[in-house]
């Protein structure tokens, strides 16, 4: 089967619940008159299936979420003409998976128990095992390896038989002790009732206070502390993203029924999330392994071609690593992580300078791209070293933290840039002219772009919901959910109708085509790029200095 065709139309980016709160309210957003002609493709991130945590990037399962979607919202979009891209997370499965699951309730006896990957196998002769039975790897084994957070990325979890296993956990992790009634404490242990309902308050105030069953000061009733320990780590719960053992046939029995469940979806580009940490190796770096990153993507897909699945591999690395190219030289499309920041850049030296370099090497070297502004995520940072002058990177960044974003940085590391959050209206000091110019710069820009659609309705930071989230919320502030009414009502506005305008320009001109020629010229404060083919030229000239354009056809 030949891999589906996606073109190089505009793409919208939203969650499912972005506007009004199911996608079906998205989709009578795009049947309305003035959405007709602008997006070709909707990336819909994961929340759209059924999940748990991280807005959608744990995943249970591959099945519609029932609570935001149904599989006619899917037939709606593809009756619009609008192909999708959807993700499929190579890397960790959610531990609410039925696979995880049957692994505690079941133990050595479950057909899934290596489905997972078993710390203490993994790394048998390579380390010392410890007094919290795990083992702690010798220092040449991971001196180099790369880690999402601060410790070794273990979850213990409990057998059927009491023995605590570690396993490999990157990601997030939350281990929940479940309160406790006097009746459970009467079934489990010899006690009196009197003595249940006593302990059993105080148990669940500690539980409560964030204390972990060994620090609980029973009192007077102390003789009973083993028994009640035990009895919380048997019945305790999880949350968190599990890593998967792609040596094991079961997982690759499981990617295999994903992506075709995904291309009965009509999905025609699969997003691999997190796949540069799948393959793991002792002694390896773990993330972005060589070999082994490039074997699993072939093996991905071979798979892929053959439900005529395109491929898009989303990793951030910095441009000095080039990884991107080394992707692209593979065949595969690869993320423009550099145009948000370089427009940013190139609006505050007020020259284009590094964006026409940066046009100019993807025309060039044939780099096939999915260009964006903002998105779920954050403005990113770390992708530019080696691009940007270093000083450049961190003036930028204050910046927009000036303008009220907020950095986020790798595993609490201060001194080790990541990303911005914050809107990218915000981020250009929430100037409806700079955001005008920015989107059409990336309309010219080599690519398929992808639209976020709190970028489209010009949205500000949203601190509220930043804080509503707690600790580590920071991309609340970019994820505003709107009303059907909001969204309507900024239809009207200028900002909004002068982007829908642009967007059905660069999705109906028929200059615009994989195969048209792009140039591109810089002289101080202007840079112009323009696409040319048989059917004639369009050219857009951007003044940095006057922070006006001009669009030509």
């Amino acid at each position: 089967m030949e891999k589906k065709k996606m073109g190089i139309g505009a793409m919208l980016n939203a969650y499912p619940d972005s506007v009004g709160g199911r996608l079906s309210d998205i989709v009578d957003l795009l049947k309305k008159p003035e959405m007709k002609d602008v997006f070709r493709s909707f990336y819909i991130l994961p929340s759209v299936f059924n999940t748990d945590l991280d807005r959608g990037f744990s995943l249970i399962d591959y099945e519609i979420s029932e609570t935001l979607a149904d599989k006619k919202d899917i037939a709606d979009l593809h009756d619009l003409n609008i192909d999708l891209l959807m993700d499929f997370i190579l890397n960790h499965i959610s531990v609410l998976s039925y696979q995880f699951q049957d692994i505690i309730r079941n133990g050595d006896e479950s057909a899934y128990r290596d489905f997972f990957i078993d710390w203490n196998k993994f790394w048998a002769g390579c380390g010392e095992m410890t007094e919290g039975g795990y083992i702690q790897p010798d220092e040449k084994y991971i001196k180099d390896m790369f880690f999402r957070k601060a410790g070794l990325p273990i979850l213990m979890v409990r057998f059927p038989d009491g023995r605590d296993i570690p396993y490999w956990n990157t990601f997030y992790q939350e281990v929940i002790y479940n309160p406790v009634t006097p009746l459970e404490l009467i079934r489990n242990m010899d006690m009196q009732y009197g003595t249940a309902v006593a302990l059993s308050r105080t148990v669940n105030d500690a539980l409560r206070a964030g204390q972990k069953p060994e620090s609980i000061d029973l009192g007077t009733f102390d003789r009973y502390k083993d028994g009640i320990v035990s009895y919380l780590n048997a019945t305790r719960s999880y949350l968190g993203q599990m890593d998967l053992n792609i040596k094991s046939p079961l997982v690759w029995d499981y990617y295999r029924d994903t992506l075709k469940k995904l291309s009965d979806y009509g999905v025609a580009i699969i997003r691999l999330d997190a796949f540069a940490y799948a393959p793991k190796e002792p002694g390896e770096r773990n993330f972005l392994n060589d070999p082994g990153t490039w074997e699993l993507l072939q093996k991905i897909d071979d798979i892929a071609s053959g439900y005529g699945l395109t491929l898009l591999p989303e990793i951030h690395a910095s441009y000095a690593e080039k990884t991107y190219h080394r992707l692209a030289e593979k065949g595969y499309m690869v993320y423009d992580f550099f145009l948000p920041g370089l427009i940013i850049d190139a609006f505050i030296r007020k020259n284009g300078v590094y964006l026409k370099q940066w046009a100019d090497e993807m025309v060039s070297d044939g780099i096939r791209t999915v260009n964006m502004l903002g998105c779920h995520d954050g403005i990113p940072l770390l992708d530019l070293k080696g691009l940007l002058p270093e000083e450049d990177i961190q003036n930028m960044i204050d910046v927009v933290v000036r303008r009220g974003g907020y950095v986020k940085d790798l595993h609490g590391a201060k001194n080790v840039y990541y990303q911005v959050n914050a809107t990218y209206f915000s981020a250009l000091g929430e100037s409806e002219k700079r955001l005008l110019m920015a989107r059409a710069i990336q309309l010219f820009m080599p690519g398929k772009p992808q639209v976020w659609y709190l970028d489209l309705f010009a949205g500000k930071n949203d601190y509220e919901a930043m804080a509503k989230a707690g600790p580590g919320g920071h991309k609340e502030i970019n994820r505003s959910n709107l009303s059907t009414e909001e969204a309507e009502r900024l239809l009207n506005t200028d900002i909004v109708r002068k982007q829908l305008e642009m967007l059905r320009f660069r999705n109906t001109c028929p200059v615009f085509t994989e195969d048209a020629e792009i140039t591109t010229e810089c002289n101080e404060t202007k840079m112009t790029i323009e696409w040319s083919n048989q059917y004639g030229k369009a050219k857009l000239t951007a003044d940095f200095e006057k922070e006006d354009y001009q669009i030509e056809y």
